[in-house]
């Protein structure tokens, strides 16, 4: 009987795994010319809450959901933002290095599945954060694996 895969959450090493790469991410940012400005003034715990959302997303625990109130919270932080293409590259190109430089997994199935959501999180919140974007204000917060993520249908 073979084990069973397991979560990219625990691939990468759980909730300590993601608080330091999120440590070692913000402390770019905070040195960051182009997102900087977007982060001036956060949370000193942010970090920590990103680490919980990336946590429920890759599979571990719903601590984001139960602790900060899951998608809608997420999408009330990006609401009216006006993110700009080049500060999600940004955003793109400075997680992908953090995830080096805090030693997550490198081999190319968790790479491909980290990158996958990051791109793909951060189109969302791209499009989640224009003037008059229209996201539905209720779902789940999504969950990812070593594939892809479904379509969100709501209603559905």
């Amino acid at each position: 009987m073979s084990e069973p895969t397991p979560t990219l959450y625990d691939w990468a090493g759980g909730a300590e795994a993601l608080e330091r790469l999120t440590e070692t991410f913000y402390a770019r940012v905070r040195e960051d010319e182009v997102l900087e400005p977007v982060f001036r003034g956060m949370d000193p715990d942010h970090p920590k809450h990103v680490a919980a959302w990336l946590g429920e997303v890759f599979g571990g625990p719903s601590v984001y959901t139960d602790e900060h109130g899951g998608y809608p919270h997420m999408l009330r932080k990006h609401r009216g933002l006006a993110l700009t293409e080049e500060q999600r590259f940004r955003w793109v190109s400075l997680m992908l290095r953090a995830a080096d430089e805090a030693d997550l997994p490198s081999d190319p199935e968790f790479r491909s599945a980290f990158a996958a959501y990051v791109e793909w999180g951060t189109r969302l919140a791209l499009a989640n954060s224009q003037p008059g974007a229209a996201p539905p204000p209720e779902a789940p917060v999504p969950r990812w694996g070593w594939g892809e993520a479904p379509p969100y249908r709501p209603g559905a």
